[in-house]
């Protein structure tokens, strides 16, 4: 007997915001080329956290302006070291380790070390937050990463410098603890917030960097700027609390498993964008993600 099960508003919520999150964290390969550029890997990080912690904080100054303060939440002590974890981790390191290496690497060469991450986050979400390895999960991540492989290996041009690797999987380890210490944070606090102090926490740990950002702000382009403002507009500032809207209300397997679709993304705007054609193997591994995120995501029938 098969049982249709009809989705309730929550969870199409939770769909929408992470649609909203693949498009635009795909949409920041497109960025960060332009970006790169005029600006250093340290010098973007730093301007692109700066503009996502003020809008962010902008956001939430507005929005307690207007809020009854008895409902106002502020972190509790034990919240600051999750949140110091995320913030310096998935948004420090991980911006900072990413931009150089893709300085080191060629994309397809990136894309496939640092798509490791869903699969660390798998692991760790089943170790530390009582996820399990649910059949579904652990069959639908492997056949995604296996599309991400495909689109690496046709999009690798072979090189592949030690040190861009290692910081590369850096990126992908940073990336994995720092979701799986957001996750628990966003039962007790609201989503933008958290966002927020991380990508702000993100922010101070790139200060060094002040003086390359003034010193690439005076030659730049104003073209190459703006592209600059929506990495931090959008893609970090909303992307990342669009992410932990959806993050609160599923698991981090299943969102991780989600990120998968990214790559599939970012080639379609490359090709409408930057004129850049996929190779046929390519495509076909978009496909392979499309079925795997799909076999990932469905819930396990009784």
């Amino acid at each position: 007997m098969t049982t249709i099960v009809e989705a309730s508003p929550k969870t199409s919520l939770a769909t929408g915001a992470a649609a909203v999150t693949v498009v635009l964290w795909a949409s920041s390969f497109v960025a960060i080329r332009h970006g790169g550029t005029e600006f250093s890997a340290g010098a973007m990080s730093l301007a692109r956290l700066l503009i996502g912690s003020a809008l962010l904080g902008a956001f939430l100054f507005l929005r307690r302006r207007t809020t009854d303060p008895a409902v106002r939440r502020w972190p509790a002590k034990r919240d600051w070291p999750p949140l110091l974890a995320c913030g310096l981790l998935w948004f420090g390191v991980y911006n900072l380790s990413l931009n150089e290496a893709e300085r080191r690497l060629d994309a397809g060469t990136a894309a496939m070390l640092v798509h490791i991450a869903p699969l660390l986050i798998a692991l760790l979400a089943g170790l530390t937050l009582g996820e399990g390895f649910p059949r579904q999960l652990a069959i639908g991540s492997l056949v995604a990463f296996g599309g991400v492989l495909l689109i690496g290996t046709s999009t690798s041009t072979g090189r592949a410098e030690t040190w861009g690797v290692v910081l590369c999987i850096t990126a992908a380890i940073s990336y994995a603890v720092g979701v799986v210490t957001q996750k628990p944070l966003l039962s007790r606090l609201p989503a933008a917030e958290v966002t927020w102090l991380a990508c702000t926490i993100g922010a101070l740990v790139c200060l060094p960097f002040t003086s390359t950002l003034i010193d690439e702000l005076r030659t730049a382009s104003a073209s190459t700027i703006w592209w600059v403002v929506y990495l931090g507009a959008f893609p970090t500032a909303l992307g990342f609390t669009t992410w932990a809207f959806a993050l609160r209300r599923t698991s981090a397997g299943r969102m991780g498993a989600t990120t998968y679709l990214v790559p599939v993304v970012a080639i379609g705007l490359a090709w409408l964008f930057l004129d850049e054609t996929p190779p046929t193997l390519a495509l076909a591994g978009g496909a392979l993600c499309l079925v795997g995120v799909a076999i990932s995501r469905r819930k396990a029938s009784r």
